[in-house]
């Protein structure tokens, strides 16, 4: 029988985290580093990409190799998995985490939030960026698994991508029903996309060795307004947001030998609120 503490470690094992720029990206990263491991931080923004990197360096003394790709195009991230191979040799963890949170503008008579509303080009944009660039990079990561005999994708979906978004939180005193906002379409489209994703890539490597899950987190408290916050609370069990590390548990043990036996499934973590 395997150390429990064994089962957690990543030690050497190679992890490639799209988003890598954002909130969530540093604290995937920040996990795979605690446990050993090699991070590669993929993302667009080069600017923030960096600042993510050193500090991950300064944190957590980790070795952190970045790359900036647009993983809506399949040729840059193919030429991302190049590099990785020149340096590294091998891909053992894929986290798709990169995503946009569409905040459509809005003019004084028209909520281009509402499905009604919503523009077909910003449909197309975040369906890319969410659905489009997972299955570009597990088509370029993974097929490397399976070639070299197995590895982890952890798909980042939504306690959205299980439940329909609660419109009420972002309704706005004094305006008209046709003008009152809304969490846009793409968003639940897209988290659900990553959960039949993660079905389908589950038994599309299984004999390769090749797991894959998904992770559905709840909302995570990065400033918001008070109004909101303390709505969504009222949604929550625990009355409460997420912080923003309290996911790191989740993705120790889905990149890790302790989800072994693991696979095709949806980890929500969410503080109850899609048990209501």
């Amino acid at each position: 029988m395997a150390n429990i503490d064994a089962l957690f470690r990543l030690d050497g094992r190679v992890a490639v985290i799209t988003g890598g720029a954002g909130l969530l990206g540093y604290q995937h990263a920040a996990t795979i580093a605690g446990l050993g491991g090699r991070v590669v931080l993929l993302d667009i923004n080069a600017e923030d990409l960096a600042v993510n990197a050193a500090r991950l360096r300064e944190e957590a003394g980790a070795a952190v190799m970045t790359q900036v790709a647009d993983i809506t195009e399949l040729a840059q991230v193919e030429v991302a998995g190049a590099e990785v191979l020149k340096r590294y040799g091998r891909v053992d963890v894929l986290i798709n985490n990169a995503a946009r949170n569409p905040k459509v503008e809005s003019s004084a008579d028209k909520d281009f939030s509402r499905l009604e509303n919503f523009p077909w080009e910003q449909w197309q944009l975040d369906l890319n960026v969410g659905l489009g660039g997972a299955f570009n990079c597990a088509k370029v990561f993974g097929a490397q698994m399976a070639t070299q005999g197995g590895g982890v994708i952890v798909n980042i979906a939504s306690d959205l991508g299980v439940i329909a978004p609660d419109q009420r939180l972002y309704r706005q005193e004094g305006r008209a029903p046709e003008l009152q906002p809304v969490k846009p379409v793409t968003y639940s489209v897209v988290k659900h996309g990553l959960i039949g994703l993660t079905k389908y890539l589950a038994t599309y490597w299984c004999e390769q060795g090749v797991r894959c899950n998904a992770l559905s987190p709840g909302g995570v408290y990065a400033g918001q307004n008070d109004v909101f916050v303390s709505k969504l609370a009222q949604l929550i069990p625990l009355g409460r947001m997420a912080e923003a590390d309290e996911y790191r548990g989740a993705i120790a043990f889905l990149c890790s030998d302790a989800s072994s036996y693991m696979n095709g499934s949806n980890l929500v973590i969410d503080g109850g609120r899609s048990t209501w």
